[in-house]
C-alpha cells in the first residue's frame, strides 16, 4: 500500500468529523465579536476565504502549511494534490473561526508551524516550503506518529495529527476528494427492474 492509499484508510473517520464540524461553521454565518456568531448566511452567495470572518495565516505561515498540505496529500494520476483544491485556505478559516475550541487548534496550529520551519533551518538551512521532497519527508517521517514519536518530538506530533487531521478533512469534502474515494452521494437511479428472482425466493415469493 503507498503512502497515500494509507493516508486514506488512517483518516476517513477523522474526515468525516472534520466535514461534519465545517458544516456546521458554515452554517453559523458571519461572526461578531461580542454578540454571538452573526446572522445567517445568504444561501444565494458564494463566500471566498475570509468573507466571513478574518484569516491568520501570514505569508510566512501560508506557504508552511501549503507545503505540509501537499506532503499529507500530494497530487496523483487520480487527483490533485490539496492545495489546489483550497486546503490551506479551509485550515486558516478553521483556526480562524470565533468558535469553542477553535482558538486551542489556532494555537497548535501556529506553533506547529513555526517549529517545522524551525527545524528545516536546523536541519537543512532553509525554510520547509524551499526543501525538497526528501528533506519534508524527513521531517515528517519523525513526528507522524504520536505513539511512535521521540520525546523530543512529542509536541510536534501532537501539532502534525491535528494538522493532518484538518487536511484530510479540508480535502476529502471537495468533489475532487469526494471523487478520489469513490464517494457517489445521492443519485437517483433511472431505472429500477425490481428485484432479482434470487431476492424474491428468498422471501418467499417466488
Amino acid at each position: 500500500m503507498d503512502r497515500r492509499s494509507a493516508i486514506k484508510w488512517m483518516l476517513t473517520a477523522a474526515a468525516s468529523v472534520a466535514v461534519m464540524d465545517r458544516a456546521a461553521m458554515a452554517a453559523e454565518g458571519t461572526a461578531t465579536a461580542g454578540v454571538g456568531y452573526g446572522t445567517d448566511p445568504d444561501l444565494v452567495k458564494v463566500y471566498k476565504p475570509g468573507d466571513v470572518w478574518p484569516l491568520t495565516f501570514n505569508a510566512t505561515q501560508r506557504r508552511s502549511a501549503t507545503a505540509l498540505c501537499d506532503v499529507i496529500i500530494p497530487a496523483d494520476d487520480k487527483s490533485p494534490a490539496a492545495s489546489k483544491v483550497g486546503v490551506p485556505d479551509f485550515v486558516d478559516e478553521w483556526i480562524s473561526a470565533p468558535y469553542p475550541g477553535h482558538d486551542a487548534d489556532k494555537k497548535t496550529v501556529l506553533e506547529g508551524l513555526a517549529w517545522i520551519d524551525a527545524e528545516a533551518q536546523k536541519r537543512f538551512s532553509n525554510d520547509f516550503a524551499d526543501l525538497v521532497l526528501k528533506q519534508k519527508s524527513a521531517i515528517c517521517d519523525d513526528i507522524c506518529s504520536y505513539g511512535k514519536a521521540k520525546p523530543e518530538f512529542k509536541q510536534a506530533a501532537q501539532f502534525f495529527r491535528k494538522f493532518r487531521d484538518l487536511t484530510a478533512g479540508g480535502f476529502y469534502s471537495t468533489p475532487e476528494g469526494m471523487k478520489d474515494i469513490g464517494y457517489v452521494g445521492n443519485v437517483a437511479i433511472t431505472t429500477y427492474e425490481g428485484p432479482t428472482p434470487e431476492a424474491l425466493k428468498h422471501l418467499g415469493l417466488a
